[in-house]
């Protein structure tokens, strides 16, 4: 026997088979063949015989099938009760080709259930089962069905399994039904032999799992946001770590400014007053050369007199300021590479010599055109 919270559903299937806890067991012989006058006389399929609900269809001048069926005579109330059918037929038939199968609208389960009897769950522990077993001229087939009393009153009970269709299809594809005799089973109380029944606790509680459908939003959008931040943040350091662009450098100074300032700065050195009369001339002659060079467009510091003379000389300079540079580019020489001491009086004379040279080859600005004053009697 199954318990009955394990197997009912209330379906139009049958459960699974489980081993029965009656100890006594009655075979119902099978039933004798119908006499030919039971048959229809007509078509093949007609009406063989009524049982309660349940109507036979043989075909015409077909022998019934053998059918033997086999219950327990008592059973307990909610417990699956197991109906074993053996039906012995040819080797081209099939027995419950689509199964065993109730409508809720038929006529024979509403009889099933007006008899207190229902079928079990069929996803549980219990189905209809099927063995077949074939010697070539003939076949047997097994079936066993699971039926659960609940009678309407407690205690001891009387009920009767209503007859049930088996539908055996034929090799020709004609459908055969047979019905199953009824059954009187006795049903006891599952608490019929406890004197001190007691409820069963509650089973224990099942771990159930449900989807988080805020988490994983959550989840998802704070995934997406990271990934966003991170490449936003990977383009502004990108961004912030360009090349950038330099301001313009300040346009350069004019080199007759930075030679007026070289000279005035060398008169406020105090090499004279110390007596650093060849310094002093160096230095002068240095400021010439190197502006001289920046006028001209040379190198003045590393070009000796000759070239620095060469490069002079392709310029418009005239040439009495040419021949005066030349003079004080021999006499620095001399002291440069002679070794010659000038004097504090050569000192000052190189200094007025090259300020003067620097004012005469400065270009000259010419100083802006003013308007003429509007004066009274003045022509137009």
């Amino acid at each position: 026997m199954l318990p009955f919270a394990a197997l009912l559903g209330l379906s139009s299937a049958a459960a699974q088979p489980a081993p029965s806890a009656q100890p006594s067991a009655s075979a119902s012989p099978a039933r004798p063949a119908p006499p030919a006058s039971a048959s229809a006389s007509g078509a093949a399929g007609t009406p063989a015989k009524a049982t309660g609900t349940c109507i036979e269809r043989l075909p015409e001048g077909r022998a019934r099938p053998k059918l033997s069926e086999e219950i327990e005579s008592r059973g307990i109330s909610g417990h699956a009760q197991l109906l074993k059918l053996v039906i012995e037929h040819g080797p081209g038939e099939t027995v419950l080709p689509s199964g065993f199968r109730l409508e809720p609208s038929s006529d024979e389960y509403k009889s099933l259930e007006a008899s207190h009897f229902f079928l079990p769950d069929p996803t549980g522990d219990a189905k209809p089962t099927l063995q077949r077993k074939s010697d070539g001229a003939r076949a047997v087939t097994t079936v066993k069905l699971w039926f659960v009393p609940l009678p309407e009153k407690p205690g001891r009970n009387q009920l009767t399994l209503p007859p049930v269709p088996i539908a055996v299809s034929r090799a020709s594809g004609e459908l055969v039904t047979l019905c199953t005799s009824p059954h009187v089973i006795n049903i006891e109380d599952p608490i019929a032999n406890d004197p001190h029944p007691s409820p069963h606790p509650n089973p224990k509680p099942r771990m159930q799992r449900e989807e988080w459908t805020l988490a994983k939003q959550v989840t998802y959008v704070a995934l997406i946001a990271m990934a966003v931040g991170a490449l936003l943040a990977t383009l502004i350091g990108i961004w912030r770590r360009r090349p950038k662009q330099l301001p313009p450098p300040p346009p350069p100074r004019p080199p007759w400014e930075v030679a007026i300032e070289g000279l005035y700065d060398l008169r406020h050195s105090g090499l004279l007053g110390e007596q650093r009369f060849a310094e002093f001339y160096d230095r002068v002659s240095d400021i010439l050369r190197r502006y001289l060079g920046d006028r001209y467009g040379y190198d003045g510091l590393e070009s000796t007199t000759r070239e620095a003379l060469g490069s002079l000389r392709r310029v418009a300079i005239p040439l009495e300021v040419l021949l005066k540079i030349q003079e004080f580019m021999q006499d620095a020489d001399l002291v440069k590479f002679a070794r010659r001491t000038p004097t504090e009086a050569e000192c000052s004379s190189a200094m007025e010599r090259a300020e003067l040279l620097v004012n005469q080859t400065r270009p000259v600005i010419a100083p802006p055109i003013q308007d003429a004053p509007n004066t009274p009697g003045a022509a137009p």
